[in-house]
Protein backbone atom coordinates (compact mmCIF):
# COMPACT_ATOMS: atom_id res chain seq x y z
CA UNK A 1 0.00 0.00 0.00
CA UNK A 2 1.46 3.42 -0.83
CA UNK A 3 1.41 6.35 1.09
CA UNK A 4 -1.52 7.99 -1.03
CA UNK A 5 -4.03 4.97 0.08
CA UNK A 6 -3.63 6.00 3.59
CA UNK A 7 -5.25 9.22 3.49
CA UNK A 8 -8.84 8.49 5.69
CA UNK A 9 -11.23 9.25 2.81
CA UNK A 10 -10.34 6.54 0.88
CA UNK A 11 -10.82 3.97 3.92
CA UNK A 12 -14.23 2.00 3.73
CA UNK A 13 -17.15 2.80 5.62
CA UNK A 14 -21.13 1.56 5.26
CA UNK A 15 -24.20 3.63 5.09
CA UNK A 16 -27.26 1.37 6.20
CA UNK A 17 -26.88 -1.93 3.87
CA UNK A 18 -24.05 -0.45 1.47
CA UNK A 19 -20.36 -1.08 1.68
CA UNK A 20 -18.65 1.73 0.35
CA UNK A 21 -15.13 1.53 -1.07
CA UNK A 22 -14.35 5.08 0.11
CA UNK A 23 -15.41 8.11 2.18
CA UNK A 24 -15.78 10.64 -0.63
CA UNK A 25 -19.09 11.67 -1.88
CA UNK A 26 -20.72 13.53 -4.84
CA UNK A 27 -22.15 16.77 -3.34
CA UNK A 28 -25.65 17.13 -5.10
CA UNK A 29 -25.30 20.69 -7.63
CA UNK A 30 -28.21 22.03 -9.28
CA UNK A 31 -27.47 21.39 -13.36
CA UNK A 32 -31.08 22.46 -14.37
CA UNK A 33 -30.47 19.96 -17.42
CA UNK A 34 -33.44 17.80 -17.41
CA UNK A 35 -36.28 18.36 -20.03
CA UNK A 36 -38.93 20.83 -19.78
CA UNK A 37 -40.81 18.24 -18.19
CA UNK A 38 -38.24 17.14 -15.65
CA UNK A 39 -37.48 13.97 -17.47
CA UNK A 40 -33.68 13.49 -17.00
CA UNK A 41 -31.72 12.93 -20.59
CA UNK A 42 -28.81 10.76 -21.73
CA UNK A 43 -26.27 13.35 -21.22
CA UNK A 44 -27.10 13.59 -17.52
CA UNK A 45 -27.16 9.59 -17.49
CA UNK A 46 -23.95 10.00 -18.81
CA UNK A 47 -22.78 13.23 -16.42
CA UNK A 48 -23.50 10.96 -13.05
CA UNK A 49 -21.89 7.40 -14.64
CA UNK A 50 -18.80 9.58 -14.73
CA UNK A 51 -18.46 9.97 -11.14
CA UNK A 52 -19.25 6.44 -10.43
CA UNK A 53 -16.28 5.07 -13.41
CA UNK A 54 -13.87 7.93 -10.98
CA UNK A 55 -14.82 5.81 -7.84
CA UNK A 56 -16.91 7.81 -5.40
CA UNK A 57 -18.41 6.22 -2.82
CA UNK A 58 -21.89 7.11 -2.98
CA UNK A 59 -23.29 9.42 -5.75
CA UNK A 60 -26.02 12.31 -4.14
CA UNK A 61 -28.16 13.64 -7.23
CA UNK A 62 -29.52 17.15 -8.06
CA UNK A 63 -32.34 18.32 -5.69
CA UNK A 64 -35.11 16.68 -7.25
CA UNK A 65 -39.05 17.56 -7.37
CA UNK A 66 -41.50 16.06 -5.75
CA UNK A 67 -44.83 16.78 -6.73
CA UNK A 68 -46.25 18.77 -9.71
CA UNK A 69 -48.05 21.72 -7.57
CA UNK A 70 -45.51 23.82 -5.62
CA UNK A 71 -42.36 21.78 -5.08
CA UNK A 72 -40.36 23.01 -8.14
CA UNK A 73 -37.80 25.55 -7.75
CA UNK A 74 -36.15 25.78 -11.79
CA UNK A 75 -36.85 25.43 -14.99
CA UNK A 76 -35.48 22.01 -16.27
CA UNK A 77 -34.74 20.84 -13.20
CA UNK A 78 -35.75 17.07 -12.79
CA UNK A 79 -38.55 15.58 -11.05
CA UNK A 80 -39.80 12.19 -9.12
CA UNK A 81 -43.46 12.67 -9.50
CA UNK A 82 -44.51 11.29 -12.90
CA UNK A 83 -43.96 7.76 -14.37
CA UNK A 84 -42.15 9.47 -17.15
CA UNK A 85 -39.14 10.71 -14.26
CA UNK A 86 -38.97 7.41 -13.04
CA UNK A 87 -38.13 6.18 -16.73
CA UNK A 88 -35.57 8.83 -17.18
CA UNK A 89 -34.33 7.92 -14.01
CA UNK A 90 -33.78 4.47 -13.91
CA UNK A 91 -31.44 5.36 -17.43
CA UNK A 92 -28.85 7.25 -15.38
CA UNK A 93 -29.54 4.42 -12.24
CA UNK A 94 -28.63 1.78 -14.62
CA UNK A 95 -25.56 3.32 -15.76
CA UNK A 96 -24.35 4.55 -12.58
CA UNK A 97 -24.96 1.03 -11.40
CA UNK A 98 -22.98 -0.54 -14.65
CA UNK A 99 -20.00 1.69 -14.01
CA UNK A 100 -20.23 -0.04 -10.01
CA UNK A 101 -21.58 2.89 -8.52
CA UNK A 102 -24.28 3.94 -5.92
CA UNK A 103 -26.31 7.07 -6.41
CA UNK A 104 -29.30 8.41 -3.54
CA UNK A 105 -31.87 10.63 -4.82
CA UNK A 106 -32.13 13.97 -3.12
CA UNK A 107 -36.08 14.89 -2.56
CA UNK A 108 -36.35 18.84 -2.66
CA UNK A 109 -39.39 21.28 -2.25
CA UNK A 110 -38.59 24.24 -3.16
CA UNK A 111 -41.12 26.10 -1.13
CA UNK A 112 -40.56 30.32 -1.30
CA UNK A 113 -37.50 29.79 -3.28
CA UNK A 114 -38.87 28.89 -6.50
CA UNK A 115 -37.98 30.97 -9.20
CA UNK A 116 -38.91 28.19 -12.08
CA UNK A 117 -42.16 26.15 -12.07
CA UNK A 118 -44.50 25.44 -14.89
CA UNK A 119 -47.22 24.37 -12.76
CA UNK A 120 -47.71 27.13 -10.45
CA UNK A 121 -46.97 31.18 -10.60
CA UNK A 122 -47.12 31.57 -7.03
CA UNK A 123 -45.20 30.30 -4.32
CA UNK A 124 -45.92 28.90 -0.71
CA UNK A 125 -43.62 28.62 2.48
CA UNK A 126 -44.44 28.09 6.35
CA UNK A 127 -45.52 32.38 6.52
CA UNK A 128 -45.94 34.85 4.13
CA UNK A 129 -42.59 36.36 4.33
CA UNK A 130 -40.62 37.48 1.35
CA UNK A 131 -37.39 35.75 0.87
CA UNK A 132 -34.73 37.67 1.20
CA UNK A 133 -32.01 39.17 -1.23
CA UNK A 134 -32.95 38.46 -5.18
CA UNK A 135 -33.82 35.12 -7.68
CA UNK A 136 -30.50 33.56 -8.93
CA UNK A 137 -29.21 35.10 -12.51
CA UNK A 138 -27.52 31.50 -12.84
CA UNK A 139 -30.98 29.83 -12.87
CA UNK A 140 -32.94 32.06 -14.75
CA UNK A 141 -34.68 34.29 -12.13
CA UNK A 142 -34.17 38.03 -11.74
CA UNK A 143 -35.43 40.31 -9.25
CA UNK A 144 -36.78 40.03 -5.61
CA UNK A 145 -38.51 36.47 -4.38
CA UNK A 146 -42.10 36.75 -4.31
CA UNK A 147 -44.14 36.49 -0.78
CA UNK A 148 -45.40 33.51 -0.40
CA UNK A 149 -48.44 32.09 0.84
CA UNK A 150 -48.98 30.57 4.30
CA UNK A 151 -49.14 26.63 4.05
CA UNK A 152 -51.99 25.77 5.83
CA UNK A 153 -52.94 21.82 8.12
CA UNK A 154 -54.03 20.61 4.55
CA UNK A 155 -51.47 21.90 2.32
CA UNK A 156 -48.61 20.38 4.84
CA UNK A 157 -50.14 17.08 4.33
CA UNK A 158 -50.22 17.01 0.92
CA UNK A 159 -46.11 18.18 1.01
CA UNK A 160 -45.26 14.94 3.28
CA UNK A 161 -47.50 12.51 0.74
CA UNK A 162 -45.40 14.69 -1.81
CA UNK A 163 -42.39 13.88 -0.60
CA UNK A 164 -43.49 9.81 0.09
CA UNK A 165 -44.48 9.55 -3.29
CA UNK A 166 -41.15 10.68 -4.53
CA UNK A 167 -39.18 8.31 -2.58
CA UNK A 168 -41.34 5.53 -3.75
CA UNK A 169 -40.47 6.40 -7.35
CA UNK A 170 -37.09 6.78 -6.55
CA UNK A 171 -37.34 3.11 -5.57
CA UNK A 172 -38.75 2.07 -8.99
CA UNK A 173 -36.04 4.15 -10.44
CA UNK A 174 -33.38 2.08 -9.29
CA UNK A 175 -32.18 4.19 -6.21
CA UNK A 176 -30.04 2.98 -3.95
CA UNK A 177 -31.49 5.55 -1.27
CA UNK A 178 -32.52 8.69 -0.60
CA UNK A 179 -31.87 12.07 0.89
CA UNK A 180 -34.55 14.26 2.34
CA UNK A 181 -33.35 18.13 1.19
CA UNK A 182 -33.89 19.83 4.31
CA UNK A 183 -31.28 22.58 3.60
CA UNK A 184 -29.93 25.84 1.83
CA UNK A 185 -32.96 27.88 2.89
CA UNK A 186 -35.22 25.43 1.10
CA UNK A 187 -38.71 24.72 2.10
CA UNK A 188 -38.12 22.08 5.06
CA UNK A 189 -35.00 24.68 5.91
CA UNK A 190 -37.78 27.88 5.62
CA UNK A 191 -39.75 26.04 9.01
CA UNK A 192 -36.57 25.61 10.68
CA UNK A 193 -35.80 29.43 9.99
CA UNK A 194 -36.41 31.68 12.52
CA UNK A 195 -37.20 34.87 10.60
CA UNK A 196 -39.21 32.92 7.60
CA UNK A 197 -41.57 30.46 9.93
CA UNK A 198 -43.84 33.17 12.16
CA UNK A 199 -46.14 30.51 12.33
CA UNK A 200 -47.64 30.23 16.28
CA UNK A 201 -49.55 26.43 15.51
CA UNK A 202 -47.60 23.33 16.55
CA UNK A 203 -44.76 23.91 13.35
CA UNK A 204 -43.93 27.61 14.50
CA UNK A 205 -42.20 29.19 17.78
CA UNK A 206 -39.60 26.84 19.20
CA UNK A 207 -36.91 25.44 16.89
CA UNK A 208 -38.49 21.81 18.52
CA UNK A 209 -41.69 23.18 17.07
CA UNK A 210 -39.58 23.97 13.80
CA UNK A 211 -38.04 20.77 12.80
CA UNK A 212 -41.57 19.40 13.20
CA UNK A 213 -41.97 19.07 9.61
CA UNK A 214 -38.83 17.71 8.31
CA UNK A 215 -38.79 14.93 11.19
CA UNK A 216 -42.62 14.30 10.05
CA UNK A 217 -41.41 13.83 6.45
CA UNK A 218 -38.45 11.88 7.20
CA UNK A 219 -40.49 9.33 9.48
CA UNK A 220 -43.23 9.40 6.72
CA UNK A 221 -40.13 8.11 3.74
CA UNK A 222 -38.84 5.30 6.33
CA UNK A 223 -42.46 3.57 7.34
CA UNK A 224 -42.95 4.00 3.25
CA UNK A 225 -39.71 2.46 2.18
CA UNK A 226 -38.23 -1.33 2.31
CA UNK A 227 -36.67 -1.83 5.38
CA UNK A 228 -33.08 -0.93 5.34
CA UNK A 229 -33.19 1.88 2.39
CA UNK A 230 -30.76 4.66 3.61
CA UNK A 231 -32.89 7.82 4.00
CA UNK A 232 -30.39 10.50 4.87
CA UNK A 233 -31.29 14.37 5.35
CA UNK A 234 -29.20 17.37 4.34
CA UNK A 235 -29.44 20.00 6.82
CA UNK A 236 -27.48 23.46 7.08
CA UNK A 237 -27.10 26.79 8.50
CA UNK A 238 -26.20 29.22 5.50
CA UNK A 239 -28.71 29.37 2.42
CA UNK A 240 -28.43 29.93 -0.73
CA UNK A 241 -30.00 33.81 -0.14
CA UNK A 242 -28.30 33.93 3.06
CA UNK A 243 -24.80 32.90 3.52
CA UNK A 244 -24.17 34.22 6.69
CA UNK A 245 -27.19 32.86 8.93
CA UNK A 246 -26.60 31.06 11.73
CA UNK A 247 -28.93 28.72 13.68
CA UNK A 248 -29.68 31.09 17.01
CA UNK A 249 -29.08 28.54 19.61
CA UNK A 250 -26.41 27.77 18.03
CA UNK A 251 -25.22 24.67 20.12
CA UNK A 252 -28.35 24.54 22.04
CA UNK A 253 -30.35 24.33 19.00
CA UNK A 254 -28.53 21.54 17.49
CA UNK A 255 -29.35 19.42 20.03
CA UNK A 256 -32.53 19.83 19.47
CA UNK A 257 -32.55 19.42 15.88
CA UNK A 258 -30.67 16.57 15.44
CA UNK A 259 -31.54 13.99 17.75
CA UNK A 260 -35.29 14.77 16.25
CA UNK A 261 -34.38 14.03 12.57
CA UNK A 262 -32.68 10.55 14.41
CA UNK A 263 -35.59 9.51 15.94
CA UNK A 264 -37.78 9.70 13.04
CA UNK A 265 -35.76 7.17 11.35
CA UNK A 266 -32.31 8.73 9.26
CA UNK A 267 -29.82 6.74 8.56
CA UNK A 268 -27.09 9.63 8.10
CA UNK A 269 -26.80 13.18 8.60
CA UNK A 270 -25.82 15.41 6.01
CA UNK A 271 -24.27 19.36 6.96
CA UNK A 272 -24.06 21.48 3.91
CA UNK A 273 -22.17 24.65 3.81
CA UNK A 274 -23.74 26.66 1.42
CA UNK A 275 -21.20 29.21 0.03
CA UNK A 276 -18.92 28.35 2.81
CA UNK A 277 -16.04 26.44 3.59
CA UNK A 278 -16.75 23.88 6.62
CA UNK A 279 -14.31 25.77 9.05
CA UNK A 280 -16.42 28.74 8.76
CA UNK A 281 -20.16 27.16 9.38
CA UNK A 282 -19.24 24.49 11.49
CA UNK A 283 -17.10 25.50 14.01
CA UNK A 284 -19.19 26.86 17.12
CA UNK A 285 -18.36 29.48 19.24
CA UNK A 286 -16.64 27.14 22.07
CA UNK A 287 -14.59 25.38 19.66
CA UNK A 288 -16.49 22.58 18.68
CA UNK A 289 -18.26 21.67 15.26
CA UNK A 290 -21.53 20.92 14.40
CA UNK A 291 -20.48 17.85 12.36
CA UNK A 292 -18.44 16.38 15.59
CA UNK A 293 -21.82 17.54 17.92
CA UNK A 294 -23.92 15.55 15.22
CA UNK A 295 -22.06 12.44 15.59
CA UNK A 296 -21.77 12.49 19.25
CA UNK A 297 -25.76 13.31 19.57
CA UNK A 298 -26.92 10.79 17.03
CA UNK A 299 -24.41 8.21 16.95
CA UNK A 300 -25.21 8.76 13.06
CA UNK A 301 -23.16 9.02 9.88
CA UNK A 302 -22.42 12.59 9.03
CA UNK A 303 -20.99 14.13 6.07
CA UNK A 304 -19.72 17.59 5.92
CA UNK A 305 -19.88 19.42 3.07
CA UNK A 306 -17.53 22.92 1.84
CA UNK A 307 -13.86 22.99 0.55
CA UNK A 308 -13.98 18.88 0.86
CA UNK A 309 -11.83 19.05 -2.79
CA UNK A 310 -8.69 20.30 -0.69
CA UNK A 311 -7.17 16.50 0.61
CA UNK A 312 -5.52 18.24 3.66
CA UNK A 313 -8.72 19.63 5.15
CA UNK A 314 -10.94 16.04 3.90
CA UNK A 315 -8.33 14.74 6.19
CA UNK A 316 -8.30 16.48 8.93
CA UNK A 317 -12.25 16.63 9.15
CA UNK A 318 -12.26 12.65 9.33
CA UNK A 319 -9.26 11.57 10.91
CA UNK A 320 -10.31 14.37 14.02
CA UNK A 321 -13.29 12.72 14.68
CA UNK A 322 -15.63 15.66 12.93
CA UNK A 323 -17.42 13.51 10.39
CA UNK A 324 -17.52 10.02 8.98
CA UNK A 325 -17.45 10.89 4.85
CA UNK A 326 -17.18 13.92 3.28
CA UNK A 327 -18.75 15.42 0.16
CA UNK A 328 -17.38 17.16 -3.03
CA UNK A 329 -19.20 19.81 -5.50
CA UNK A 330 -17.25 21.88 -7.51
CA UNK A 331 -13.98 19.56 -7.09
CA UNK A 332 -15.74 16.86 -8.78
CA UNK A 333 -17.30 18.93 -11.19
CA UNK A 334 -13.55 19.15 -12.66
CA UNK A 335 -12.43 15.76 -11.37
CA UNK A 336 -15.06 13.12 -11.61
CA UNK A 337 -12.15 11.01 -10.93
CA UNK A 338 -10.86 12.37 -7.74
CA UNK A 339 -11.15 9.31 -5.37
CA UNK A 340 -8.47 7.85 -8.27
CA UNK A 341 -6.50 10.88 -8.42
CA UNK A 342 -6.17 10.99 -4.53
CA UNK A 343 -5.19 6.95 -4.52
CA UNK A 344 -2.70 7.40 -6.87
CA UNK A 345 -1.40 11.15 -5.67
CA UNK A 346 -1.81 12.96 -8.90
CA UNK A 347 -2.56 16.73 -9.53
CA UNK A 348 -6.14 17.70 -8.92
CA UNK A 349 -7.24 19.78 -12.19
CA UNK A 350 -8.21 23.08 -10.97
CA UNK A 351 -12.11 24.35 -10.72
CA UNK A 352 -12.95 26.77 -13.10
CA UNK A 353 -16.34 28.73 -12.47
CA UNK A 354 -17.44 28.07 -15.95
CA UNK A 355 -17.86 24.84 -14.92
CA UNK A 356 -20.97 25.92 -12.70
CA UNK A 357 -22.90 26.31 -15.64
CA UNK A 358 -24.74 22.96 -17.05
CA UNK A 359 -24.13 23.41 -20.69
CA UNK A 360 -20.36 23.29 -19.78
CA UNK A 361 -20.55 20.19 -17.32
CA UNK A 362 -21.93 18.10 -19.61
CA UNK A 363 -19.39 19.21 -22.43
CA UNK A 364 -16.71 18.15 -20.08
CA UNK A 365 -18.62 14.91 -19.15
CA UNK A 366 -18.67 13.78 -22.70
CA UNK A 367 -14.88 15.00 -22.83
CA UNK A 368 -14.36 13.51 -20.11
CA UNK A 369 -16.25 10.07 -21.71
CA UNK A 370 -13.99 10.15 -24.87
CA UNK A 371 -11.02 10.20 -22.58
CA UNK A 372 -12.45 6.68 -20.38
CA UNK A 373 -13.20 5.54 -23.66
Amino acid sequence: MTDHLKHPALQPVRIGPHALPNRLVVAPMTRTSATPDGIPTAEMAQYYADFAAGGFGVILSEGTYTDTEYSQGYLNQPGLASEEHVAGWRDVTEQVHAAGGRIFAQLMHAGALSQGNPYRSDTTGPSAVQPLGEMMPDYGGSGPWPVPHELTKHDLDAVVEGFVAAALAAVRAGFDGVEVHAANGYLLDQFLTDYTNQRTDEYGGPVANRIRLTARVTAAIVDALPAGLPVGVRLSQTKVNDLVYRWPGGAADAEVVFPAVAGAGATYLHLASEGRDWLETSTLPDGRTITGLARRLTGLPVIANGGMHDPAQAAQVLADGHADLVSVARGALVNPDLPKRLAEGSQLRVFDRNMLHPDVTLATARAWQAVRS
